[in-house]
C-alpha cells in the first residue's frame, strides 16, 4: 500500500503544528479557459490557499448545486476534458507545489480506465481524489488501483449529517482529511447548515484520526466562526466561483479574498 505522506498530508501536518486552520478552495477546471485555470491555481498558491479542489466537469454532477452545475456545463461547452486538465496540472507542476485534489464523478474515471487514471494522476502530480458518487462500499476497485501505483493520489472520504453509524467504517483507513458535508442536499446552499451540525461535527472529530474539514455553503470565515473549535478547516466552492465570474476572473480579487478569509479564519 502506498503510504508515503503526500502533499496534502504534509501541508495539514504543518498547519496543525502551527495551530492553524486550513483553507481549501474549489474551482471548475477550464473556466473561462485553461490558461486562466493555470493562472488561478498559481495565484491561489501565492495568496495562501492550502489545498485546491479542481472540479473535473461532468454532464450530471449530482452532488452539485446550480452554480457548479452551470460552471461544469459551460466548461464542457468550452471543450474541457480530462486529458486537457491533466496537461494543465502537468504544466503548473513545473513551479507550483500546492496540494491539488480532483473533485470528479466515477463515470469519468471508469471511461478513462481505472488503472490508467491512477497512473496518470501520479505522473502529473494530482494529490487527492473526491468522488461523491462512489460510496465507501464500492471503492475497492479504485482503491486497489491507487494502492498499486507509486505516488498515486489519496481518496478523500465524504461524511454527511446522516452518515451516523457508518462514520467509523467510512473513516477507518481514511487519509488526507475527512470532508464533512455541512448540510443535506447539494453544494452552494448559503450557510444553511444542518440543524444538528455541531453535534455531528463533534461526533466526526471524536472518531477521525485525520483533520476534519467542513464544506458546502460557506462564504466567509464568519459562517464557521461558531464551529471553529470542532473543525480543522473549511472549504469554499460555490461562492468562490461566483466571485470569479462576477469579477471576470481577476486574479487580484481572488488573492484578496483568500488572504482575507485565511486571516479571519486564523484570528
Amino acid at each position: 500500500m502506498n503510504q508515503t505522506q503526500n502533499r496534502i498530508e504534509k501541508r495539514l501536518a504543518q498547519l496543525q503544528a502551527e495551530g492553524k486552520k486550513a483553507f481549501i478552495t474549489y474551482m471548475t477546471a477550464g473556466l473561462p479557459d485553461m490558461e486562466t485555470t493555470k493562472a488561478l491555481i498559481r495565484a491561489q498558491e501565492e495568496a495562501g490557499t492550502d489545498i485546491i479542489e479542481v472540479g473535473v466537469p461532468f454532464s450530471d454532477p449530482t452532488a452539485d448545486g446550480p452554480v457548479i452545475q452551470d460552471a461544469s456545463y459551460r466548461s464542457i461547452c468550452n471543450g474541457t476534458n480530462l486529458k486537457k486538465i491533466f496537461d494543465a496540472i502537468q504544466a503548473i507542476r513545473i513551479d507550483c507545489c500546492i496540494p491539488i485534489v480532483f473533485m470528479m464523478y466515477y463515470n469519468t474515471i471508469m471511461y478513462y480506465g481505472i488503472q490508467e487514471f491512477a497512473a496518470k494522476c501520479a505522473q502529473v502530480g494530482v494529490d487527492g481524489l473526491i468522488v461523491p458518487d462512489l460510496p465507501k462500499e464500492e471503492q475497492d476497485e479504485l482503491q486497489e488501483a491507487l494502492d498499486q501505483t507509486e505516488n498515486a493520489p489519496i481518496l478523500i472520504q465524504l461524511v454527511s449529517p446522516v452518515s451516523g453509524d457508518r462514520i467509523p467504517m467510512i473513516l477507518e483507513n481514511a487519509r488526507g482529511f475527512a470532508y464533512c458535508v455541512s448540510s443535506m442536499g447539494v453544494t452552494g446552499q448559503a450557510a444553511d447548515f444542518h440543524k444538528n451540525v455541531r453535534a455531528y461535527l463533534e461526533n466526526v472529530k471524536s472518531i477521525s484520526k485525520i483533520p476534519v474539514m467542513m464544506g458546502f455553503g460557506i462564504r466567509t470565515a464568519a459562517d464557521v466562526e461558531q464551529l471553529k473549535d470542532t473543525i480543522d478547516g473549511c472549504i469554499v466552492g460555490t461562492h468562490f466561483i461566483q466571485l470569479m465570474e462576477k469579477n471576470q476572473y481577476d486574479l487580484e480579487v481572488a488573492k484578496d479574498y483568500i488572504r482575507t478569509l485565511k486571516k479571519e479564519l486564523n484570528d
